[in-house]
């Protein structure tokens, strides 16, 4: 990627060149995760939680053609706003660099520029998976993650997923993913789901610490799986009830592939009376700050 097709935000720019802490967001929880204007609320929030922990937040997309790490607060709520905005995985960055577009990136594609510009620590709420009902059905965030030295906080991955399935592929590939604070692999919605982890850590600096080692070796992504507040966590047994019916639903207007997960998250929303949207805002905004510390105290082993 040439630098005609970059454009930084001026603090971002200024904390890559002077070695500062930097964590990068992802721009499809805006453009299609979230409502308006929850949608924005949530991707300021989030950046406010990075800045509080003392780290520069540099949420990505692609703004008529050109890859833009770190987005004002107008171009924020560009991508909230719009209607016609392309989900941008890894396999369609060429395409919407070439065509001009307008594109916010997934976890795959946003893992993929933040590497391109230097930076390490990444924070989105729930990673994709391997969709139920069909081990073919595997999201490019996994194989990214397998290719990718990029370190992903997030809440687990998304509830309507197989998460034991998504646990065994990111396993072939190598995938480091830790607990913080838990054993168990987190689960979106859910405070937890049944997956055991065989590597818990207390602190940004342990992570930090498994970080440098594992991308000493050749490693490449890895995954910091951080559970949702229980205050915030949806019942397992209500879950289970509204994704049963979003799912005949689904199949009953034909809708798979990529449009499937948001229009799962779209009903559980709406089943829910606004319950899954609370939590996805705890979550995000939650690890966010995580990446924010965990982001400084990877900086502060590299001084």
């Amino acid at each position: 990627m040439n630098t005609e097709q970059l454009s930084f935000r001026p603090d971002v720019v200024e904390a890559l060149q002077q070695g500062r802490a930097v964590v990068a967001l992802e721009s499809t929880l805006i453009a299609h995760g979230l409502p308006w204007p929850i949608n924005l609320e949530t991707a300021l929030a989030a950046e406010q939680a990075v800045s509080e922990a003392g780290a520069v937040p540099a949420t990505i997309a692609i703004l008529a053609g050109r890859v833009h790490v770190g987005l004002s607060e107008d171009e924020l709520r560009l991508l909230a706003r719009a209607k016609d905005i392309r989900k941008a995985s890894s396999r369609d960055l060429g395409i919407a660099l070439a065509l001009k577009q307008n594109a916010a990136t997934t976890v795959a594609a946003t893992m993929r520029l933040a590497h391109q510009v230097g930076i390490r620590v990444f924070a989105t709420g729930g990673i994709g998976g391997v969709h139920p009902g069909s081990h073919f059905d595997i999201s490019a965030d996994l194989m990214e993650l397998g290719r990718t030295p990029v370190a992903v906080v997030c809440a687990g991955a998304k509830s309507i997923l197989d998460l034991p399935a998504t646990m065994e592929v990111l396993e072939t590939l190598a995938v480091p993913v830790l607990g913080y604070q838990s054993d168990r692999f987190a689960a979106f919605y859910l405070r937890q789901s049944e997956c055991l982890l065989n590597t818990r850590v207390e602190s940004a600096q342990e992570v930090a610490r498994c970080l440098q080692a594992h991308w000493s070796l050749g490693g490449a992504g890895v995954v910091i799986s951080l559970p949702l507040s229980q205050d915030k966590a949806i019942a397992p047994e209500a879950l289970t009830r509204w994704l049963h019916q979003a799912e005949q639903e689904a199949h009953g207007q034909g809708i798979a592939g990529p449009a499937l997960t948001p229009f799962l998250l779209a009903r559980l929303a709406e089943l829910s009376g606004g319950q899954t949207l609370k939590a996805n805002q705890e979550l995000i905004v939650a690890n966010a700050r995580l990446a924010g510390a965990i982001a400084m105290a990877w900086n502060m082993r590299q001084l």
